[in-house]
């Protein structure tokens, strides 16, 4: 099984690059935001591999980093998501943006993904929602303020609080954030007030 490939890149396709390994070609696909930021045919490239073996094929898959090659495997694992699907997400997305995404409930930036529907986006996140929280670049009480208001078990005032400033043009992940420092400063006992003019304060910090 081949996990890593260190060669020379001969030339690109639409959505793969030819990596020449000591004379062998081997034509690795991966997602659009990597191969963007390979070097140029001639130079020097480092691609994490994940072979996918099938009756009909042998594929090979190419990622700049072993955790975007850890999430390519990990959404695979999520009913109705495939290759092609798993790509466009870390085409658009980094590792620690899909951990951010999925860990707060945020089906929007996921669905942004191209072959990615409203339904997919609600599986991925029900499904990894446990796995995520540990990849995630984001702190916990962020993390919980967006799952409970996602999951419409939020207290009433951390819900309002947050509909209140993603209505004002802020993400779900920047409002949660907002209202989780917010939370922390004026307890869980706040008023609806008191955690948006914290939070607008926090955002405009």
């Amino acid at each position: 099984m081949i996990g890593k490939l260190k060669g020379t890149v001969d030339s690109y396709g639409e959505d793969h690059v030819i990596l020449d390994v000591h004379g062998v070609g081997y034509q690795v696909h991966c997602p659009s935001r990597i191969l963007q930021g390979l070097p140029r045919p001639g130079e020097a490239a480092v691609l994490f591999i994940e072979t996918i073996v099938r009756e009909d094929m042998i594929r090979l898959y190419g990622f700049g980093q072993e955790a975007e090659r850890e999430w390519f495997r990990i959404l695979m694992t999520v009913q109705g998501v495939g290759a092609k699907v798993a790509l466009g997400i870390l085409g658009i997305l980094k590792a620690s943006e899909v951990a951010n995404a999925i860990a707060l409930g945020d089906k929007a930036t996921i669905s942004r993904a191209p072959g990615v529907g409203k339904r997919v986006a609600e599986r991925l996140v029900t499904e990894l929602k446990d796995k995520a929280p540990g990849l995630a670049s984001v702190d916990q009480a962020t993390i919980a303020v967006s799952q409970t208001v996602s999951e419409n078990v939020a207290a009433r005032p951390v819900a309002e609080a947050v509909s209140a400033l993603t209505n004002l043009g802020y993400q779900q992940a920047q409002a949660s954030a907002a209202v989780a420092k917010a939370m922390q400063s004026a307890g869980e006992e706040a008023t609806t007030e008191t955690l948006i003019r914290l939070g607008l304060k926090e955002l405009a910090g």
